[in-house]
Parts: C-alpha cells; sequence; structure tokens
C-alpha cells in the first residue's frame, strides 16, 4: 500500500512465529549451537590432553601444551573475520542459510582433525594442518552463534525473547558436557590406546551429530523479520559499515562486555582441566566429572537468567553475573587447589552461576542493540571481537601465568582484572527489553 513505512512491516514481523514454528526454531539453535561447540571443545580438551604429544613432540612437555594452546587461541583469530563474512551474507541472504554453511565448514574441519596425521607420521606439515584446520573453525564458530540467536530472537514472540534467545547460548554448556561425556566414554582405554587412536574418535563422532543437526535446520523457515526485510527490499547493502557508522557505541559496549564472560568461561572449559591433572596431579576422570558438572550448573543458570531477563531486563541481571565474576575468582582457585572433589564441585558451581548470568539474557540484549537490516553483522561482530579478546588466549595466559609464577593466584588476578573490565562496559550498556 502506498504510503506505508517498509520498516513498520519489519517491526510487525518481530511479534513472534506460529507455536510449532518456535518449537522447531528453537530445537535447531539448541541443536545446531551444542554441536557446534561440541566440535569446539572437544578440540580443547585434546589440546589439554593429547595435543602436545601427538603434533609438538620435539619440545618439553610444558612447552608442548603452550603450543597446543596458542593453537586453540590461533583459531580465535579468525572469528572476528568469520563475524563479518557470516554477518554480510547473514543480513543479505537470510539467516537460515547461514546456520546450514557454518554447520557443515565446522563439521568438516572437526572430522578433518580427527583423521589428521601426527608429528611423526608426516612431520612438520602435521601441526600446520592442525592450525589450518583450527582457523576454519574458527570462521565457523564466527557466524553460527548470531545466526542461531537471532533465528531464536526473531521468532520469540515479545516479552519472551530472553527465553527464547537462551536456546543459543545453552548449546556453550551442553556443547562442553557432551564433549565431556565422550572423552570419559573413551578414558576406559589405557594411555598407550587413547594416544594412539582414542582421542580421535570424539572428533569423527562429530560427523553423526553434523548429520543430525543439518536435519533439524533445514526443516526450520526463515526468520520472519529477514523475510520482511527481504520483501520490503530494505536490505543494507553493506551491513557492516553501517553498523560501524550507525551503532559504535553499541558495538563497542557489546564486544567489552563479553571479555570476562569468554575469558573466565575459557579458563574453566580448557584450562581447569589441564592445571588439575597436570599440576594438581588430580586424575582425569575426576576431573572430567568436576567440569560436567560446572557445565550443568552453566546451562541451568543460563536458562532462569534468560527467563529472568524478561522479567526485570537485560541490565539488571548481567550486573548480578558481573560483579559474581570480580568478587569469585579468588576463592575459586582457592577451593580447586585443595583437591578436594567436593569443594572444587562448589567452586565451579558458583562460577558458572555467574557465567551464566552474564550470558543466559546475550542473544536477547544483543539483538535488540542493532536495527534488523544489520543486526545479523553487530550481533555477531561483537560476539566474535569479545570472544578473541577475551577467551582467545585464556588458557594460554592462564598456562604461562601459573607457570611463572607458581601459584594459581595470579591467574585469579587475572580473572578479576578481565571482569572489571567488562563490569564497566555492562554498566554502560542501556537498557534494551522494551526495544
Amino acid at each position: 500500500m502506498a504510503g506505508v513505512d517498509p520498516m513498520s512491516k519489519v517491526a510487525a514481523a518481530e511479534a513472534g512465529s506460529r507455536p510449532n514454528q518456535l518449537r522447531r526454531v528453537a530445537l535447531a539453535s539448541a541443536v545446531g549451537t551444542t554441536i557446534e561447540w561440541y566440535d569446539y571443545f572437544i578440540y580443547s580438551t585434546a589440546a589439554a590432553l593429547v595435543f602436545g604429544s601427538q603434533f609438538f613432540t620435539t619440545l618439553e612437555p610444558a612447552s608442548a601444551t603452550l603450543a597446543a594452546f596458542a593453537t586453540l587461541g590461533v583459531g580465535f583469530l579468525a572469528r572476528p573475520i568469520g563475524g563479518i563474512i557470516w554477518g554480510h551474507f547473514g543480513d543479505r541472504v537470510g539467516r537460515k542459510a547461514m546456520l546450514i554453511a557454518s554447520l557443515l565448514l565446522m563439521g568438516l574441519a572437526t572430522v578433518g582433525v580427527g583423521l589428521l596425521p601426527t608429528y611423526d607420521q608426516i612431520g612438520l606439515l602435521a601441526p600446520v594442518l592442525l592450525l589450518v584446520l583450527r582457523l576454519l573453525q574458527g570462521l565457523s564458530a564466527g557466524g553460527e552463534w548470531g545466526g542461531a540467536a537471532l533465528m531464536a530472537v526473531e521468532h520469540a514472540p515479545e516479552g519472551k525473547r530472553g527465553l527464547y534467545g537462551s536456546y543459543s547460548q545453552i548449546g556453550v554448556p551442553a556443547g562442553l558436557i557432551l564433549a565431556q561425556l565422550v572423552f570419559v566414554a573413551v578414558g576406559v582405554l589405557d594411555d598407550e590406546q587413547f594416544a594412539s587412536w582414542g582421542w580421535r574418535l570424539p572428533f569423527l563422532f562429530s560427523i553423526v551429530l553434523v548429520g543430525i543437526g543439518l536435519f533439524i535446520r533445514l526443516r526450520i523457515e526463515e526468520s520472519p523479520v529477514f523475510a520482511a526485510l527481504r520483501d520490503e527490499n530494505v536490505r543494507a547493502r553493506v551491513p557492516m559499515m553501517d553498523v560501524l557508522r550507525e551503532r559504535p557505541r553499541e558495538l563497542l559496549l557489546a564486544s567489552v562486555s563479553f571479555i570476562a564472560n569468554t575469558a573466565i568461561g575459557y579458563v574453566f572449559l580448557a584450562y581447569l582441566l589441564s592445571y588439575g591433572t597436570s599440576v594438581l596431579k588430580v586424575d582425569r576422570t575426576t576431573m572430567l566429572i568436576v567440569v560436567i558438572i560446572g557445565s550443568v550448573s552453566w546451562l541451568v543458570s543460563i536458562i532462569v537468567s534468560a527467563q529472568w531477563s524478561d522479567r526485570v531486563g537485560r541490565k539488571p541481571v548481567y550486573l548480578v553475573g558481573s560483579v559474581l565474576l570480580v568478587v569469585w575468582p579468588v576463592p575459586f582457585f582457592l577451593l580447586v587447589d585443595t583437591k578436594s572433589t567436593a569443594l572444587m564441585i562448589v567452586s565451579v558451581i558458583v562460577l558458572t552461576i555467574g557465567l551464566g548470568a552474564s550470558y543466559g539474557p546475550q542473544s536477547a540484549l544483543f539483538s535488540e542493540m542493532f536495527e534488523p537490516r544489520y543486526r545479523y553483522s553487530g550481533a555477531s561482530f561483537s560476539y566474535a571481537v569479545g570472544a578473541v579478546i577475551g577467551g582467545g588466549f585464556a588458557p594460554l595466559i592462564a598456562t604461562a601465568l601459573q607457570t611463572s609464577t607458581g601459584t594459581s593466584l595470579a591467574v585469579s588476578g587475572y580473572m578479576v582484572v578481565v571482569a572489571v573490565i567488562s563490569l564497566i562496559a555492562v554498566i554502560c550498556i542501556r537498557e534494551t527489553r522494551r526495544v
């Protein structure tokens, strides 16, 4: 109809999808990101347990572990690039297509790691190929979260964006739980079998999960918001440039707000296992169980905090989580250092409550901070930049700090510093729940 503002139709599309489609989208977001993060976390776990001896055999054990964690960090450097690429096409071509492409790329890269020859077999080419596959994982992760988050939030009815957005968030602890359970299963192998071929099984199993994820994602409809943008021909030509021009403040604050969550999250999910087994000499199965319990706590706190944010707002929930991440790192390592399984479980549960409260509402918050026509680019780039600054080299930094000082309190100090930085950003963020 002549005279009708096209953007009013885009806004109307945000009223929510029908119930059966909502359930499919929620499942697609949760299952897809779980698979993505399963792939990511089996790499992190393998880096802590076996990559040093498989791909960096010419180095001393401590140096080999550092080198393995360095490849983990390098993958993060590709995430902002992935965020720009996936974000551009997500805003131009569609959310659904990018979800499928990112899942395929992550699956192929992960299976490739499982098939990769070791240093003893092909020499220097082995760590080089490992690095390449890690970069491909980083490119995939740079766009996966944005697509899953936006599909869930843009399909959600008003007043429930936090809840539906949390389905993309639970993929992180759910993927970690699945990854650790698989490593517990292969833990029945003796050390020689595990080092020879057992560590490859979690990577090869990924192909089954990718098939399941593709089946689910191919059955969902395109985001109604993007469909309206396309139908009204109001898509941004170069969405990333529009974000930088129109929303620089939001880009900066969103990115910085995520630094602490990803840094401390990776200390928990990637460094803690290595620290417990190599420094504290706690057996691998015990440490895996501690991490799994913490992951369950993280998953529950994500859902609870996301629902809470629908009632009280995104910012208050974020502040609770951010403050907890400032005050808990010192007690966290003091309890872990006791080597008591019960006290280690307490330490990770409290930590993951802070992680959940500062992560659960994130999909809704980041989506609400950016206009629909460049929302994929803005949300993905902010998430990726926060991840690379905070989590990219967190396990490497933690390992270096503990090795050089001989105390875990140095790692606690690092965690407090990044938590304070993110807390300042959260304080500066404007409330978005009623946007």
